[in-house]
């Protein structure tokens, strides 16, 4: 007998007394996939660097990393995912990436014809 309309709390009448039971529901875990840090890889011509990042935090953080160990100025330099320019305030889940997922690094080039 339910004497609650409450779905997820069931009251029960047992004898002389009332047991509260919880009713068995999803409970909304979060993604352990998305806690785990994702361990990346970061190339250019010449060098291949593997950062390990968290998925929330903003890949500025990597691209300023990259730039100081290879000597490099961040605005002389492109970084490429999957064919497409990041932006520094992207992170590794807005760009949906995957744990071993490569940054291709390019100098960048003004002018030509």
């Amino acid at each position: 007998m339910t004497l609650c309309s409450d779905p997820l709390l069931e009251i029960k009448s047992r004898s002389a007394f009332l047991a509260f039971t919880q009713v068995p529901h999803e409970i909304d875990k979060p993604n352990l996939q998305s806690s785990k840090p994702l361990l990346l890889n970061v190339t250019d011509n010449n060098n291949e660097v593997f950062f390990k990042i968290k998925r929330s935090t903003q890949l500025k953080k990597l691209m300023d990393a990259f730039c100081e160990r290879q000597g490099k100025a961040p605005n002389s330099v492109r970084f490429l995912f999957d064919g497409s320019r990041v932006q520094p305030t992207d992170s590794p889940d807005k760009l949906d990436m995957q744990d071993g997922d490569t940054l291709e690094v390019h100098q960048e080039q003004i002018g030509g014809q």
